[in-house]
C-alpha cells in the first residue's frame, strides 16, 4: 500500500525543523495562509494550488525572486493571491518570506 503524507503532516514536519530565527509564529503562518495554494513543500502542486495557479516557490521564475520582490506580492497580492497588508506586519511578513525561503 502507498503511504503518503498529508499536507498537515508535512507542514509539522517543516515546522519541526523551522530555525529558531524565524520563530514558530512564520511557520504558523505559512500554514495558515500559504500552504493550502503553496503546499507545505512550497511546490504548488496541492488541489487548491493548481486550481489558482499557484507559483512553485522552490523552483522557477518564483525561486529567482528577491525577498524585496516576495515582500511585495505578499503585501499587495498577485493575480488570485490575496493580500497580506493590514492582516500581517511587515515584521511577519518579512519572517515569512524567510520561512518559505527554506522550502528549497
Amino acid at each position: 500500500m502507498k503511504k503518503t503524507l498529508s499536507i498537515a503532516a508535512l507542514v509539522a514536519l517543516l515546522v519541526a525543523a523551522v530555525p529558531a530565527s524565524f520563530g514558530q509564529a512564520a511557520a504558523d503562518n505559512y500554514k495558515t495562509k500559504c500552504a493550502m495554494c503553496h503546499g507545505a513543500d512550497g511546490k504548488g502542486a496541492t488541489p487548491a494550488g493548481k486550481t489558482m495557479g499557484a507559483r512553485d516557490l522552490t523552483a522557477g521564475p518564483a525561486a529567482k525572486e528577491t525577498d524585496a520582490e516576495w515582500t511585495t506580492i505578499t503585501k499587495n497580492g498577485k493575480n488570485k493571491m490575496p493580500a497580506y497588508q493590514g492582516k500581517l506586519t511587515d515584521q511577519q511578513i518579512g519572517d515569512l518570506v524567510k520561512f518559505m525561503r527554506t522550502l528549497k
